[in-house]
C-alpha cells in the first residue's frame, strides 16, 4: 500500500521587493507518495525553484506546512532541520560540485559532515561512483569531466546519506539530449532499485514524458492542474496545461470563419490506429487537418488534431459520427467567427 512522503498543504511564499511584495506560490497543495517519480513543471517564473527549495526549507515558506514522512519540517529546530535534511537531498542544474576536490572527496563531503568515519566514507564514497558509472574516475577533478559525468557525481554525493527523497531542480536541462536520456534512465534505476522518491523540477515535457508517473502543472506559482502523466496528457483540462502539453497549439483561431471543425483528442490508443484514412474508405467522407499537436509515448497516442468537417450537413453528421464511435478519442465540433 502506497503512503505519502511528501505532504505540502496550503503553502504560500511571499517575497518582498522595492516594489511591493511578490506572491511566488499562491496556497500550493501536493501528496507526493513513497517511492514515486515526480514531475513538477511550469514555465519560467511559475514558481517551480522556490517550490523545491521550500520541500527541504532552504526556502522558508511565508505559510503553510510542508511534511516529508509525517514531520512537519516548518517545526523543526535547526538542529533537527539540519538532519532531516540528509533524508531529502538535492541535485542542481550547475552540479554544484567543489572544483578543488576529487570526485570521491566529492561524495565523501557530506558523510564528513555527517560525522562518518573516514575509512567508511571512503568505502560508501566508490561504491557510488560505481552505482552511477563513475568507478574509474574516483581522482579526477570536476574540470575534468564532461556535463553527464558531472552530473553523475552530484547524484552520487546526493545519494551519499542514503535519502529518502531525491530532489531534481532542472538537473538535465544543461545537458544534450543523449546525456539528459542516460542521466534520467540512471534515476529511474535508482528509483526502482534503491526505493528512492524522485521529485523532477523541469520546464521540458519531453522529461516529464520520459521518467515520470505523476505530474504537478504551476502557473504563476498556482498547481493548475495534476495528476497521473497519462491523464494530463490525454486530456488537459486547464490553458497552462495544454500550452505546456501541446506548446504547438490547436487553436479554435485555425479554423477558417463561418466553418465547422472538430477538435480530436487522442487519449492513449495504439499510433498505429488510422484515423484519417479509415474515416475516407469506411465512410467516403474526406477532411482537412487545420492543426495537429500529437506524440507517442511507448506506443500510444496522446494530442490533439484539428479537423475540418465537410460543408455537406450529411457528410459532417456522419464524419462526427464514425470519429466519436472510435475508441480513445474524444471530439468536440468547434466554431470560429471572426
Amino acid at each position: 500500500m502506497s503512503r505519502s512522503i511528501i505532504q505540502i498543504q496550503h503553502l504560500t511564499k511571499v517575497f518582498p521587493t522595492s516594489s511591493g511584495d511578490l506572491t511566488a506560490l499562491d496556497d500550493v497543495s501536493l501528496d507526493i507518495q513513497a517511492g514515486d517519480i515526480f514531475g513538477i513543471i511550469g514555465l519560467s517564473g511559475a514558481g517551480k525553484s522556490t517550490l523545491v527549495r521550500c520541500m527541504n526549507l532552504l526556502e522558508r515558506p511565508t505559510s503553510g506546512t510542508i511534511l516529508v514522512d509525517g514531520r512537519d519540517l516548518t517545526t523543526l529546530s535547526q538542529r533537527e532541520l539540519r538532519l532531516a535534511r540528509r533524508d531529502v537531498t538535492m541535485i542542481f542544474q550547475s552540479f554544484n560540485l567543489l572544483m578543488q576536490r576529487t570526485c570521491l572527496q566529492n561524495v565523501c563531503f557530506p558523510m564528513e559532515i555527517a560525522g562518518v568515519s573516514k575509512a567508511r566514507s571512503r568505502e560508501r564514497a566508490q561504491a557510488l561512483l560505481a552505482r552511477v558509472g563513475l568507478a574509474d574516475k574516483a581522482d579526477a577533478y570536476p574540470i575534468q569531466l564532461s556535463g553527464g559525468q558531472k552530473q553523475r557525481v552530484a547524484i552520487a554525493r546526493a545519494l551519499a546519506t542514503d535519502p529518502k527523497v531525491l530532489l531534481c531542480d532542472e538537473a538535465t536541462s544543461a545537458l544534450d539530449p543523449t546525456t539528459t536520456s542516460s542521466i534520467l534512465s540512471l534515476l529511474k534505476e535508482l528509483n526502482q532499485e534503491l526505493g528512492v522518491t524522485v521529485v523532477i523540477i523541469t520546464h521540458q515535457m519531453s522529461v516529464i514524458e520520459e521518467i515520470c508517473s505523476r505530474v504537478a502543472i504551476l502557473d504563476g506559482g498556482v498547481v493548475a492542474e495534476q495528476g497521473d502523466v497519462q491523464s494530463i496528457f490525454s486530456s488537459p483540462s486547464t490553458d497552462a496545461a495544454r500550452r505546456l502539453v501541446y506548446p504547438g497549439g490547436v487553436r479554435v483561431e485555425q479554423v477558417p470563419p463561418s466553418s465547422r471543425a472538430v477538435r480530436i483528442s487522442f487519449n492513449g490508443g495504439t499510433v498505429y490506429q488510422p484515423l484519417i484514412a479509415s474515416l475516407a474508405i469506411d465512410c467516403g467522407v474526406k477532411v482537412n487537418i487545420l492543426g495537429a499537436d500529437t506524440r507517442d509515448i511507448s506506443g500510444h497516442a496522446f494530442g490533439t488534431m484539428l479537423l475540418s468537417l465537410p460543408e455537406d450537413p450529411n457528410d459532417a453528421a456522419k464524419a462526427l459520427s464514425y470519429i466519436r464511435s472510435q475508441p480513445n478519442i474524444t471530439a468536440e465540433e468547434v466554431e470560429y467567427h471572426a
